[in-house]
């Protein structure tokens, strides 16, 4: 089974794949469209992606490209991430001038810039593909922030592990299909709506949800593209596919301008 994800191999994403799905094979992408490009053509099984970070937070660009692809979410799973300082063989840490990773995974490790302010932090497009840049460059007076699995494969040195700012640090991923798809014990629903900005008309939409006392565990918003001032609501409930969720999802269309179901899956536990 081939599923793809955004990055390099040794990335967290891959971790999460073969987590996720055993035994695939991991099709590394540069782009996170071209993830959703993949599994929209059928050129992969499935993708797996990152949405959320308990330290740095939503991956937004994730979740505007679950509403707008033909996607649907079959499972999730949080991973608990490490982050490693790794550099070319041979490098010190006293060293080290900058260091390269994905701008999410930098945020995670402010502590450490804080402790080591002649270290510069510099953005680069992933994680693994960070620790790739430095070996392959022979850089000796940077680094980056990747998860082991990049030392191992790119054939780094790790001069500090667990440099992130707290160690509850997990990333939720999810794992993305092209046909729906809602696996036995499914009791978690992922949806995004909108609703026109009138006096009442949030309430009305998450009225629907209470009425049935089925909970929200989370609920954000996100700007519309080319539509200034409006939003989407992304909201996960704790129900599956059945009769009070049904009924929720039709009394929400009645109220909103927008609902679409992200994907119906099991709540990792």
């Amino acid at each position: 089974m081939k599923i793809a994800i955004q990055g390099e191999t040794g990335a967290f994403s891959h971790e999460a794949a073969l987590r996720m799905v055993p035994r695939c094979k991991v099709v590394p992408c540069a782009l996170s469209a071209e993830v959703f490009d993949r599994v929209e053509r059928g050129s992969v099984d499935g993708a797996v992606i990152p949405i959320e970070n308990t330290l740095a937070g939503s991956v937004a660009e994730h979740f505007d490209l679950l509403l707008s692809r033909d996607v649907f979410i079959q499972s999730e799973f949080p991973l608990r991430i490490v982050h490693n300082l790794i550099a070319a063989p041979g490098v010190n840490l006293r060293d080290v001038r900058q260091v390269f990773s994905h701008p999410v995974a930098l945020d995670q490790c402010r502590d450490f810039f804080r402790k080591h302010r002649h270290i510069e932090p510099v953005a680069f497009y992933d994680t693994a593909g960070s620790v790739k840049h430095v070996i392959e460059k022979k850089m000796k007076n940077a680094a980056g922030i990747a998860a082991k699995e990049a030392a191992r494969v790119y054939r780094g040195t790790i001069l500090k592990a667990g440099i992130e700012d707290n160690k509850q640090n997990f990333t939720r991923f999810f794992h993305i299909l092209k046909k729906k798809n809602v696996r036995p014990g499914a009791n978690k629903t992922s949806l995004a709506f909108s609703v026109k900005n009138i006096p009442g008309a949030l309430f009305k939409a998450l009225s629907v949800f209470a009425l049935r006392d089925i909970s929200l565990s989370k609920i954000e918003s996100r700007p519309v593209k080319g539509r200034p001032w409006e939003y989407v609501f992304y909201v996960d409930i704790l129900r599956g596919d059945d009769e009070p969720a049904r009924n929720a999802l039709r009394h929400l269309a009645e109220v909103a301008d927008l609902v679409k179901v992200l994907g119906i899956y099991p709540a990792a536990k």
